[in-house]
Parts: structure tokens; C-alpha cells; sequence
């Protein structure tokens, strides 16, 4: 399908509908096999046919299956007996996994969303990370942008958890066109580099942590999915943004490592999960935030789906609105 609004639709439930095709194929794989199992063993079963074609045996096996206990068509023999219970023991046990399964899912993904939908207020949308250190540095309040980052590490390492025992969340995708949480994660480790790269401190040390575990997970997810590192289709990175976080950084307080050595340091932080950022982007169909994001931004919870009376060119920044009141 061409980008638009027709494929993103249909992304949307691909996630969910591929679950529910998952339990059909279970059903249908086990219902198949003990028919088989019966056939192979020969005429075992008793019922108003003359000839027992394998579709009885289909037939037996559904009902045996889904315990229904119609009692048109019995086993005869022992082994054809000892099948049929073992059979609905199945059937039990598949509806109990069906139902444990689904709450587990759901729980995970919302979870996961939760965080996401905080980034919005915190970095944008689409979220990038030169919005996130500009919003949480405004009022000089590194503090709050440490312990911000220390709740994104233990996002990453349940997204690592859940994702890795149920692979098919990669596939669900965020309630907004704008959101997904591979763009939370490339917004993340962006970030992190950067600091990592630039500043010093205590906030550097919790910036590697959560760098250090979003990236674990991006890998193993990689993997897990068969996702190989991709190069660079797009260039992300904005110098001119760099030279304004800096200053920013600065401005707040943080202190600052030699401006050559940090580009060095970033080059290669960037190398360490990029190509695995792209690899997702290209095959999940998520596109990926750009370091700077342009000058405006108009945040999901300022629009409407009534009337979408703010848009990117009449929307006044809050940080622009908050100098005007200083001043």
C-alpha cells in the first residue's frame, strides 16, 4: 500500500488481528492433528455413516475439541477412547490459554503506551530529543530531567521483558499517527547521547544507565524479530540543533565536556543504535524523529478531532509564551 491514510488503518489493526489468527491456526493445527490421529489407527469410531471418511474423523475431533458432546459419533476402541479424552483435556486447556493470554497482552501494551503518551507533553509530536532537553532545561531543572530518565530505563527494560516473550506487541502500534514506540526509543537514545557525550556529572551517569538498557533492548528485540541493521536512509542529525542544545545545557547548568572530543564520542554512540533504529523503522513502517524537529510543534493534547483550530503555523510555543510573560 502507498504511505497514507489507507495503510496506516490497516497497520493498526494488523497487531490485533494477527493474534486472533494465531489462536485460529492453533485450533484448526490441533483439531487437524487428532483427526489424524485417529485415522491412522483405523476404524475406531461408531455413528450413523456408512463409511467413515476421514471427515468424520474431522468431525469427532471438532466436537472432542471444543467438548460439545454431541454423542452422534463415540470411539469404540480403547485407544480411540484414550485419544478422545486427551483431546478435550486440549480443548480445556486451549480456551484457558486464550483467555490468560489476551489480559497479558493488553496489560503489557498499555504499559508500554503509557510512557509514550507522557513524551508527548515532554518532547513533542512527534517526540524528538532536542524538544525533550529544551522543555526540561527551561526552568534550569536537570533534577527532574535525571529522574525522567531513570523511569524511561525502566521502561526499556519491561519493553525488553514483555516484548521479548510476546513478540507480536512490536506490532501494535500507538492510538497516534505521530507516536510508536519506536520513535520513543530513538527520542530516548538520542538524548542520552548527547548528554552522555556533552555533559558530566550525575546526569551523564543516569544518561549512560538508560542508554545502556534502551539499547540492550533494541538489540534483542533486533533479534528476536530477525531485524538486521540497516544504513542510514535519512541523515537525522542537525549541527546547528547540537550548537543550540549545548548552549542550553550550559545555560542550565550542567557542566560541559570539550566541544571536539563530544562530537567524536556522539559519532560513535550514534553508530552503536542507529542502523538498528532504521532496521525497525523500515520494516515496522514507523518513522523515525529527527534530532531538531523544526520551530513548531502542536502537541496531540492542543488538537481535536472536532476542529483542528491550532496548526504548526499559527501555534505559539509555550516556552515562547512563557519569555513573553518574563519579559
Amino acid at each position: 500500500m502507498p504511505p497514507g491514510k489507507r495503510q496506516e488503518d490497516f497497520l493498526s489493526v494488523f497487531g490485533p488481528l494477527s493474534v486472533l489468527l494465531l489462536f485460529v491456526v492453533w485450533a484448526v493445527g490441533l483439531i487437524l492433528g487428532f483427526a489424524m490421529l485417529q485415522w491412522a489407527a483405523g476404524r475406531m469410531i461408531a455413528g450413523p455413516w456408512s463409511i467413515h471418511s476421514f471427515r468424520t474423523q474431522l468431525y469427532l475431533s471438532g466436537t472432542t475439541f471444543f467438548t460439545l458432546g454431541l454423542g452422534d459419533v463415540t470411539p469404540q476402541t480403547p485407544l480411540a477412547r484414550l485419544v478422545t479424552v486427551v483431546e478435550a483435556g486440549t480443548g480445556f486447556g486451549f480456551l484457558a490459554i486464550v483467555i490468560a493470554y489476551l489480559p497479558v497482552l493488553y496489560g503489557a501494551f498499555s504499559r508500554r503506551e503509557v510512557n509514550i503518551s507522557l513524551l508527548d507533553a515532554r518532547a513533542g509530536s512527534p517526540p524528538t530529543a532536542a524538544e525533550l532537553l529544551r522543555r526540561h532545561t527551561r526552568q534550569q531543572n536537570l533534577e527532574a530531567l535525571e529522574e525522567y530518565l531513570r523511569a524511561w530505563e525502566t521502561w526499556a527494560a519491561e519493553l525488553m521483558e514483555s516484548h521479548l516473550s510476546y513478540p507480536v506487541l512490536c506490532y501494535f502500534r500507538s492510538q497516534h499517527n505521530n507516536q510508536s514506540w519506536v520513535a520513543a526509543l530513538a527520542t530516548i537514545l538520542d538524548a542520552c547521547a548527547l548528554l552522555i557525550a556533552h555533559t558530566e556529572g550525575a546526569l551523564r551517569w543516569q544518561a549512560e544507565l538508560t542508554f545502556a538498557m534502551a539499547r540492550h533492548a533494541l538489540v534483542d528485540l533486533a533479534q528476536v524479530l530477525a531485524v538486521p541493521p540497516q544504513s542510514a536512509s535519512v541523515d537525522r542529525f542537525d549541527a546547528v540543533v547540537l550548537i543550540e542544545l549545548r548552549d542550553i545545557l550550559g545555560a542550565a547548568g550542567a557542566p560541559l565536556c570539550k566541544a571536539r572530543a563530544a562530537e567524536e564520542t556522539l559519532k560513535q554512540l550514534r553508530q552503536m543504535y542507529e542502523p538498528f533504529l532504521f532496521g525497525f523503522s523500515e520494516q515496522l513502517l514507523m518513522p523515525l524523529p529527527v534530532w531538531g524537529g523544526g520551530t513548531a510543534f502542536v502537541d496531540n493534547w492542543r488538537t481535536s478531532a472536532w476542529g483542528r483550530v491550532l496548526t504548526a503555523a499559527s501555534f505559539v510555543p509555550v516556552s515562547k509564551v512563557e519569555d513573553d510573560e518574563h519579559a
